[in-house]
Formats: structure tokens, C-alpha cells, sequence
């Protein structure tokens, strides 16, 4: 792959063992390859240098990848973004609301899955950047727990206005991209509550959510 060396990968994953994994087989292909161990350190390393393609593990300490690739998507919404999880087979079974435009099943696939994948979103990368340009990344939130009278809340920030305001929650739908209007700015915050401590033992009963490839209204 002669042109391989033209493009960067980040590989973001808390567990050492698949981050090299990983980062051997890319960069035996011929890819520049950099390594970040959460969320965090990503964004960090983001700050210095664009990568091509990122490809986050979903289930991360501190910052989770479902998080984290909403974040690249507001903010460097050109990369193209690859979510992976051993917790699930398929990007038919993650649920919805990721912001990715791929998913690899670490543990679950071969590495010729993973170069394909990669080869793929390079190919249609300009396609990508224009479509990420359009859509409008929704805000990982965690739960904050309850207030005074027992009603679970959760604490906004309006991606416009940067302030912060608390929102009861009233039923808890963990796999749907919801709308609420700013307390101090008119713009409308889209959100989704994060249940990333979950995902580790997904349910196989539960009926399976699409992948999307970025956020759209439901």
C-alpha cells in the first residue's frame, strides 16, 4: 500500500495490549500510526495534529468512547471516525446515537476486516468530511443522580452558549438522541444520557438498535 503512509490513524483504547496490537497490523500496512490510552489523551493529541481516520474503543475509564467521538465529531467534524467494542458482534447491535462512520468488533474480527474498514472511509473521506459538516454531534452526558426531592437530573452545557443548566429526567430512553431548548441562549441542545457503564454486559435479549453514521433527529 504505497499511499498508506500519506494517512494517520489514531488509535484510542484504554487496554495496552489491543493499542499495539492494533497499531502493528495498521502500521504493518503502511499507516502512520499514534497511540492514545482515553478520551482525554486523545483530545490532547488532537490539538496538535489531525489524523485521518480515529478508531476508539467505546468502553473507556474517564471519558467514554461514546463521548469522545461526539466531541471529534463537533470538533474536527473532516476525520472520519471507526467505533470499536469486544462487547458487541456487529455495528447492527451497538446502540444507537454513535457518532461513527464504522464499527470493527475487537476480539470478534479478523485484522483484514479492520484494513478493509480503513481502506474504505479513506476512499470516500472528501464524501465523509462534507457529511460531518452537516450534522449536528449530540452531547454524551453522565448521570448526575437525584436532587433534593428524589427526580434524577442531569447538568446540560449548550454546545452555543457554553453555560450549564440541570434537567429532570423523567424516563430514561439510553438509546435515543433527545432535544432540549437552552435556559440562557436560543439554541436547541441535543443530548444523549451516557450508560456507558452498561455496555461492558449488553443484554442479548434486548432487541438491536442500527448503528448511525452520525447524529440525526428520531
Amino acid at each position: 500500500m504505497s499511499s498508506a503512509v500519506k494517512h494517520e490513524i489514531l488509535v484510542v483504547d484504554d487496554e495496552a495490549g489491543v493499542r499495539d496490537s492494533i497499531a502493528m497490523v495498521l502500521r504493518a500496512s503502511g499507516y502512520d500510526v499514534s497511540t492514545a490510552v482515553n478520551g482525554f489523551d486523545a483530545l490532547l493529541q488532537l490539538k496538535r495534529r489531525l489524523p485521518a481516520i480515529v478508531l476508539s474503543d467505546l468502553n473507556m475509564p474517564q471519558m467514554s468512547g461514546f463521548e469522545f467521538l461526539s466531541v471529534v465529531r463537533r470538533r474536527f467534524p473532516r476525520i472520519s471516525v471507526i467505533a470499536m467494542s469486544g462487547a458487541y458482534h456487529s455495528g447492527d447491535s451497538v446502540p444507537g446515537g454513535v457518532i461513527a462512520d464504522a464499527f470493527y468488533a475487537k476480539g470478534h474480527s479478523e485484522p483484514e476486516m479492520l484494513l478493509q474498514i480503513v481502506a474504505g472511509l479513506i476512499r470516500t473521506f472528501a464524501a465523509h468530511a462534507v457529511d460531518h459538516e452537516r450534522e449536528s454531534a449530540p452531547v454524551w452526558i453522565p448521570r448526575n443522580g437525584k436532587d433534593s426531592h428524589g427526580i434524577p437530573y442531569v447538568v446540560l452545557t449548550c454546545t452555543d452558549c457554553l453555560r450549564s443548566f440541570p434537567l429532570s429526567v423523567t424516563t430514561e430512553d439510553l438509546q435515543k438522541i433527545q432535544e432540549t431548548p437552552c435556559l440562557f441562549c436560543p439554541n436547541t441542545v441535543r443530548y444523549i444520557i451516557d450508560f456507558s457503564l452498561a455496555i461492558a454486559s449488553p443484554q442479548p435479549q434486548g432487541k438491536a438498535v442500527p448503528m448511525v453514521r452520525g447524529a440525526r433527529r428520531t
